[in-house]
């Protein structure tokens, strides 16, 4: 026979295995055991750690009934429940449903909240947010529990539980359980985007290869009907301007495009909207942003709009020599039909000259200057 001497401190218990069979609790304090020295087995448990995890506690709970429920608390979860691990008031963990967790029975008071997962897959709102922003270790163990996502406000979000839509989520905080359930949350954009088709080569209808950049304002209004029919909102979109500018820009000529870019921007909306706004998406505005001619093509374009150019200022110069060519026949007329209109011209004429000449002699007094032709000599040097 062997004595031993246990010494049990405050934070701790100790369990008594005699010939491999669980034989009780020692509780803090100082303990002698007698027995043979290998017919006895202690294992020390720390109360600081309140979980009792052991390989043989399925064993212990079916012998040892009365002696276990006096040191643990002992939590049965069914299958449709999960739990909710308090201690000292404060948020813990989660247990998985069918799992069934003792703690010991100590410094840390433990109290388990269950919730019934079978028709409900939101989280309570109460505890939504300690589990979604906690710290760790918290954390860790709350992702393996839950899927959370925070909804922005320029957002909306679908909910799809199993493969089925469920609901749209509003701007927040959420979270579900994911025990039982596979969840997904889709995030989708409510702001208007912009969309860029950017460097289409297109033949117009007399051959000439454009390189075309389209810009285009779109917003989803209707979330579960474009989700319903629609794998990518952007690529649908994308594709549908695609088609409508290629198809409107090859139905033109050159010259008609280059002529009528508003027409072309509404005709190019028009096509699309019918097709996209008929999925929940609406299409707000459409314009051509560049139109690229190739090298040859901008040189003979410029050589053209050069002759215009000239043909216009030739036009305009012979209208202009035109009208003064008009107005001094209508002048002459005047005058010949009018002679003191034409004695007032010489004089303006003789006015002008003078100004330039620097000695005047003048014959035939006042009357001569009014009544005769003025003849002007410049003396000899």
């Amino acid at each position: 026979m062997t004595i031993k001497r246990v010494i049990i401190a405050q934070h701790e218990r100790a369990l008594v295995w005699k010939n491999k069979t669980f034989a009780g609790v020692l509780e803090p304090g100082k303990h002698w055991l007698i027995a043979p020295f290998s017919d006895v087995a202690i294992q020390l448990q720390d109360l600081t750690v309140p979980e009792f995890d052991h390989p043989r506690v399925d064993f212990m709970l079916k012998e040892a009934q009365p002696l276990m429920e006096r040191y643990f608390d002992i939590v049965e979860l069914t299958d449709n429940e999960a739990g909710l691990v308090y201690k000292n008031g404060k948020l813990a963990g989660v247990l998985a449903p069918g799992k069934r967790q003792l703690y010991w029975k100590g410094p840390i008071e433990v109290k388990i909240e269950k919730i019934d997962i079978s028709q409900d897959v939101d989280v309570p709102a109460r505890v939504a947010k300690l589990l979604a922003r906690a710290s760790q270790p918290l954390l860790t163990r709350a992702n393996e529990a839950i899927s959370s996502i925070e909804v922005p406000d320029t957002s909306v979000a679908l909910l799809v539980v199993d493969g089925k839509f469920s609901r749209l989520l509003e701007p927040g905080l959420h979270a579900f359980w994911k025990f039982q359930r596979t969840v997904k949350v889709e995030l989708v954009d409510r702001r208007v985007q912009t969309m860029e088709v950017s460097g289409q080569d297109i033949l117009t209808r007399d051959k000439v290869s454009l390189r075309v950049n389209l810009t285009a304002l779109w917003q989803v209004e209707d979330v579960v009907l474009a989700r319903s029919a629609l794998q990518n909102f952007v690529e649908f979109v994308y594709k549908e301007l695609q088609f409508a500018l290629r198809e409107a820009i090859g139905s033109r000529t050159l010259d008609e495009l280059l002529g009528a870019k508003g027409e072309l921007d509404r005709e190019i909306q028009g096509s699309a909207r019918i097709k996209i706004e008929q999925h929940g998406i609406r299409l707000a505005s459409v314009g051509i942003k560049d139109v690229i001619l190739p090298g040859e093509m901008k040189e003979i374009l410029n050589r053209v709009v050069e002759a215009e150019k000239v043909a216009q200022a030739n036009l305009i110069k012979r209208r202009e020599e035109t009208a003064a060519t008009r107005s001094l026949l209508n002048t002459a007329r005047l005058m010949e039909e009018n002679p003191t209109l034409l004695r007032l011209k010489e004089l303006e004429t003789l006015e002008k000259v003078t100004e330039k000449v620097d000695k005047l002699t003048v014959f035939g007094g006042l009357d001569g200057v009014l009544k005769d032709m003025v003849r002007i000599q410049v003396p000899a040097t």
